[in-house]
């Protein structure tokens, strides 16, 4: 049974804000003032790049990311402590829209937390293969082929009904992308500086 560890050091004291920050966006209806906008973004409103991240279509399209992000925090929550998560969490978001903005200047709006999730559970993989995990083989593999699989087939009708508007597999790939991009930077500073991986904090 999950036992949640909360306190200032704490991935889940992270997560919970985050619940709260998504929550709270979603029904004050701010899309218009924070939605990932390409005409808007190249307009000067940056803020957007990371802002889009937070917001949501509807009801289940916004729990259904919180669920995801709990359930890959639990998952690899020995990699993490609440400001390293942070850091990353914000890092990812800033390279899904950079991302999005750079390589697909004909997806014009975007919202939602899974192109991060896809980044962080990437990361999550590659630290488990790092420390010597062979599940993160595994995990890396399931989530190489499934974006692969949205790239060829696209996500599912059933999917796209869910959360009212088609789901934008771009981002997923991004996300994946940022997620290697991200440990890889991680991993090859460690080995410059001879210090052990991981987001962790003292």
């Amino acid at each position: 049974m999950l036992k949640l560890k909360l306190g200032v050091n704490s991935p889940y004291t992270f997560a919970f804000i985050i619940t709260l920050v998504c929550i709270c966006l979603f029904y004050l209806k701010l899309d218009q003032q924070l939605a990932y906008q390409r005409p808007l973004i190249l307009d000067g409103q940056w803020w957007r790049l990371l802002s889009g991240n937070l917001l949501h279509t509807n009801a289940w399209h916004l729990y259904m990311n919180l669920a995801g992000f709990w359930v890959i925090v639990a998952l690899h929550e020995q990699h993490y402590r609440a400001w390293g998560l942070g850091v990353l969490f914000l890092v990812l978001c800033l390279m899904q829209g950079i991302g999005l903005l750079v390589f697909y200047p004909s997806l014009i709006g975007y919202v939602g937390l899974s192109g991060m999730l896809h980044g962080l559970f990437t990361y999550g993989a590659v630290m488990d293969i790092r420390g010597g995990l062979k599940s993160g083989y595994l995990l890396l593999l399931g989530v190489i082929l499934k974006v692969a699989y949205e790239q060829i087939f696209g996500a599912s009708s059933e999917m796209t009904e869910l959360i009212g508007a088609r789901v934008a597999t771009e981002a997923h790939l991004v996300g994946l992308v940022s997620g290697l991009i991200c440990a890889g930077a991680l991993i090859a500073f460690n080995h410059l500086v001879y210090k052990p991986h991981s987001l962790k904090s003292k």
